[in-house]
């Protein structure tokens, strides 16, 4: 019996991992053939490619789709969106898949499930049902209409997706599949490298043994306009911070311009030497930070996910995690300097939360791979007036 092909696209750093403990699992499955897409900003070294990463850890990658377009503004987006139209069609038509795996929420995504759907091949979405702040949302959704296999993260998650109109026969709590990394963390917590030297970054070098924070924070697509404010108001949180701090560049998004100008203008005037920006860093070396830190700080979908399940606390930032389902680990705080160093100083302060596997337990590669197995590859909706 010929192998299941399953082609997924992988368009951005963060989806790699939370997508590479299912990927492990269909590679590996005697029904299964993978076929792994690497597109959009997963390719671009300023974002911290993904590529080497997926290429360290054993994959074989069968296409890249190069289709950013410069400008991080929206009319930039819309137009990477249909770039990624045409370009993964011909993926697809050259791959000829047996089902297509979407991943999340960017607005890159939307071109593997437009593709995917107007060639009627069917579409598996990955973590749909969720609910944020910004144009995340409505790509999400948008997805899951286009989809026919819904693989969710949550109990919540499942009941938005079959609200939405989707049958309940076609829609699955997996779970997270970064959850995967996360308890595999757990299992062996201790901080096992040194960053600095491993992923090289920029800036000082401080002393992390006695303590430090990580600071994750992307533009808000409906607020792109405002980002630059947005980044200097954390920034003048953390600029006479007695702990040192790590920082992640952010997500090639609408507004990432003035993210990343508000950064270097802070470096620049103040040279920080309690401050160490990275780039990127293979997933379980993200999640191991985290585990040992003292608390994240932004506005990363990973501090209401992961850090959860490793029980790190969390100063979620403004809107773009709003409505989102959440452990015990977040505070979270307006775009006000005084709030988040206040909410930095409450989390320093008392004990760590307690673990939550809202988002899943740590078996959710394997599960998805058993269900790409099982699952008919034609799925017709009973449609009702």
């Amino acid at each position: 019996m010929s192998k299941r092909k399953i082609c997924v696209v992988v368009t951005a750093r963060p989806s790699y991992s939370r997508i590479k403990t299912a990927l492990q699992a269909i590679k590996e499955h005697p029904q299964l053939e993978l076929q792994l897409v690497v597109a959009a900003s997963a390719l671009l070294d300023r974002y911290g490619s993904a590529v080497n990463y997926i290429l360290n850890d054993g994959f074989e990658i069968s296409a890249k789709v190069f289709n950013v377009l410069e400008g991080e503004n929206l009319t930039a987006a819309a137009k990477t969106t249909g770039i990624g139209i045409l370009e993964l069609s011909t993926v697809f038509d050259n791959l000829k898949p047996d089902m297509v795996v979407t991943i999340a929420d960017r607005f890159e995504t939307m071109a593997t499930a437009i593709a995917a759907s107007y060639m009627n091949i069917p579409l598996v979405h990955i973590q749909g049902g969720e609910v944020t702040g910004n144009i995340d949302e409505k790509v999400r959704h948008s997805i899951t209409k286009l989809a026919d296999y819904h693989f969710v993260a949550s109990e919540g998650a499942k009941e938005r997706v079959i609200k939405l109109g989707e049958e309940d026969v076609s829609v699955f709590n997996t779970g997270c599949p970064s959850i995967d990394l996360a308890k595999n963390v757990l299992e062996q917590p201790s901080l096992n490298f040194d960053p600095y030297e491993k992923y090289g970054g920029v800036g000082t070098s401080p002393d992390l043994s006695n303590g430090y924070i990580v600071v994750m924070q992307h533009p808000v697509t409906t607020e792109y306009s405002d980002s630059r404010k947005h980044i200097n108001e954390t920034l003048q949180a953390i600029k006479d911070s007695e702990i040192p701090v790590l920082w992640f560049w952010p997500n090639v998004d609408a507004g990432a311009d003035g993210t990343s100008t508000g950064i270097r203008a802070f470096r620049e005037a103040y040279k920080p030497t309690h401050v160490h920006f990275f780039k990127n860093m293979e997933g379980e070396d993200f999640l191991r930070l985290l585990a040992n830190s003292e608390c994240l700080i932004g506005n990363s979908s990973v501090g209401i996910r992961e850090c959860a399940y490793l029980g790190v606390p969390v100063v979620n930032i403004g809107t773009r995690q709003n409505r989102r389902e959440r452990g015990e680990n977040i505070s979270d705080v307006e775009y006000d300097h005084v709030a988040i160093e206040k909410a930095i100083q409450d989390w320093l302060s008392k004990p760590r939360p307690s673990l939550s596997t809202i988002y899943g337990g740590g078996n959710a590669g394997k599960r998805i791979a058993q269900l790409l197995v099982e699952l008919p590859l034609k799925f017709h909706k009973t449609i009702s007036y």
